[in-house]
């Protein structure tokens, strides 16, 4: 299914680009966007039917935005802000940084994300990660000692023995093999490799995969132990060694850690850019946006999703100030926990299975701390060195990560951002105890600079696993969590449902297979809006199915249930 490319000599080929085709569920949303004849849509007397959106973050937006388009009339319920996880946190003034407190990074190969990137003509720019291109310099320290390097070439041999050690062990279970079926869009061979690592994967952690690989167990403890701590592409991964080990895969083989963007003025503006947008609509006259339908805000926070009791099986959906509205169909993106801790939901609107997968859902911890400066510094040249005074640095230390971020002149450092046990760490203490702490880390570093010179204004911080409205920061699966996340994405296709859990739909990263990242709340997004449309009568446009209607041939596999 290779789809966009041309024959031309085979002395002269490009690489078709390997992109977000999930291997769970190769369904191609970026051309599904792109088709012209659209997404489909519904029939002109349902035109104008209420649906509710409960959450306004990035998955809430996409899937109003759509729904709009096709005529019928989204109503966004958001607890605090338009954004949800990505939260672009000004430092103040019109012309200073952004914090970004939440996803800050996007690869290249999330293009049903790039679409709407794109479409609202959003700038980008490569994101400083150690080592890429955008860094000029990245410093990893690991037991008091400091190797800088300017690229990778620059880094000593045993850091680059455990690089070795990485991708010697995913050649071991056919990482080239299924890269190219992605970049080649070749499903079948796809889904064969996939499907084999899941049937002998699903049970296996990070870590466990790492020790029990040939590439790792004929080197020693030290090369798992620094790969932890410094990792390639990002950073450190011992955050994820708990993890089930398909949970990596779906972001190494698709790129997720390669390549990254960041969006100037801040990823808030993607979310805030759906909801005043004004795209032409069925039914809805020229000017019509989000915003518009709104009245210029969302609706508050839901308190309660019910049946309404009506020979037509409405939903009820009351706000946390006890307003109550009817609807034809529901559609949840916020985080799946919410809908047991937070919102008072009507248990039978759920199978029993399905209220274990979400309620079995494991939510990484995530921490994160700003600064701005009063320039970028870092760029100075140490006379006696020949180095930058500072890097983008990986650490063991509590910071683990320190970023030097540039957004058209305007300077910040993220001191320190953490996963899991790390971000744990920094919960219980207040702001400036976060700083300090972290700008004694870097001292013993970079004992030469003085960091807390530069700093202008007031810091920033988040814990995303204190916010009421997350707890946590995204989804990761544990070993043995296969069947649960294949129940949770499955739900959007409803054929076989019976009739009072039909209608309500659920979206969101932690839904899709690839939490953490963006494209995984626009893809599940689109498979609500499919099982929106066709709860309408709807379908999808001739020529252009959508994700239910190839459901049956690219469906997850099935783990059997049995002995």
């Amino acid at each position: 299914m290779t789809t966009g490319q041309t024959t031309p000599d085979p002395a002269h080929t490009v690489p078709a680009p390997v992109t977000m085709l999930g291997p769970d569920f190769p369904f191609e949303y970026d051309e599904h966007l792109a088709h012209p004849d659209g997404l489909g849509s519904v029939p002109a007397e349902n035109h104008g039917r209420e649906v509710a959106i409960i959450g306004g973050g990035l998955s809430g937006m996409v899937t109003a935005y759509e729904l709009m388009r096709l005529g019928l009339r989204p109503v966004v319920y958001e607890a605090d802000r338009i954004g949800g996880r990505l939260r672009s946190q000004p430092f103040g003034g019109p012309h200073g940084p952004v914090a970004e407190l939440g996803g800050m990074r996007f690869p290249l190969s999330s293009r049903a994300l790039f679409h709407y990137i794109d479409h609202l003509g959003l700038r980008t720019s490569p994101f400083p990660n150690p080592l890429s291109e955008a860094t000029p310099s990245t410093v990893v320290e690991l037991g008091g000692e400091s190797f800088y390097a300017r690229g990778y070439d620059d880094l000593p041999d045993f850091l680059k023995d455990v690089a070795d050690a990485w991708h010697e062990a995913l050649g071991e279970i056919g990482f080239a093999d299924a890269q190219r079926a992605i970049a080649g869009r070749d499903v079948p061979r796809l889904k064969e490799l996939w499907n084999e690592l899941v049937l002998s994967l699903d049970e296996e952690t990070f870590s466990g995969f790492l020790a029990n690989s040939k590439a790792f167990g004929s080197r020693s403890f030290r090369h798992r132990e620094v790969f932890g701590q410094v990792g390639f592409g990002t950073g450190g991964w011992d955050t994820d060694f708990p993890n089930s080990m398909l949970e990596i895969l779906r972001v190494i083989f698709t790129n997720a850690d390669e390549d990254h963007q960041m969006i100037h003025g801040g990823a808030q503006q993607l979310p805030v850019g759906l909801w005043q947008d004004t795209p032409e609509c069925a039914h809805w006259p020229a000017g019509t946006s989000l915003e518009s339908l709104h009245g210029g805000s969302p609706l508050p926070g839901v308190a309660r999703i019910a049946r309404d009791g009506s020979d037509d099986g409405r939903f009820e959906v009351t706000d946390r100030w006890g307003s109550t509205r009817s609807y034809d169909a529901v559609v949840v993106t916020c985080q799946v926990w919410l809908l047991s801790a937070r919102i008072d939901v009507d248990e039978s609107l759920f199978s029993p299975d399905l209220w274990m997968a979400m309620e079995r859902t494991h939510y990484m911890q995530s921490s994160k701390t700003f600064v701005r400066v009063d320039r970028p510094f870092w760029k100075d040249v140490d006379p006696a060195t020949g180095r930058d005074v500072m890097s983008m640095t990986l650490t063991d230390r509590l910071n683990r990560a320190t970023y030097l971020l540039e957004d058209d002149g305007a300077a910040s450092i993220c001191l320190s951002y953490t996963w899991n046990d790390d971000a744990l760490k920094w919960l219980a203490l207040p702001v400036e105890e976060r700083v300090r702490l972290q700008l004694h880390s870097l001292r013993k570093i970079y004992p030469d600079v003085d960091i807390a010179s530069h700093i202008v204004g007031d810091p920033i911080t988040v814990s995303w696993e204190s916010d009421p409205n997350f707890m946590g920061a995204f989804k990761a699966n544990l070993p043995g969590h296969y069947r649960y996340q294949r129940r949770l994405f499955s739900h959007f296709v409803q054929d076989d449902l019976p009739a009072h859990r039909r209608g309500i739909f659920l979206a969101g990263d932690d839904i899709s297979w690839t939490a953490g990242w963006a494209e995984g709340a626009v893809t599940t997004a689109l498979n609500a809006v499919w099982g929106v449309v066709r709860h309408f009568g709807g379908g999808s446009a001739p020529g252009n199915p959508g994700p239910g209607d190839r459901f049956a041939d690219l469906a997850p596999v099935a783990l059997p249930d049995g002995l």
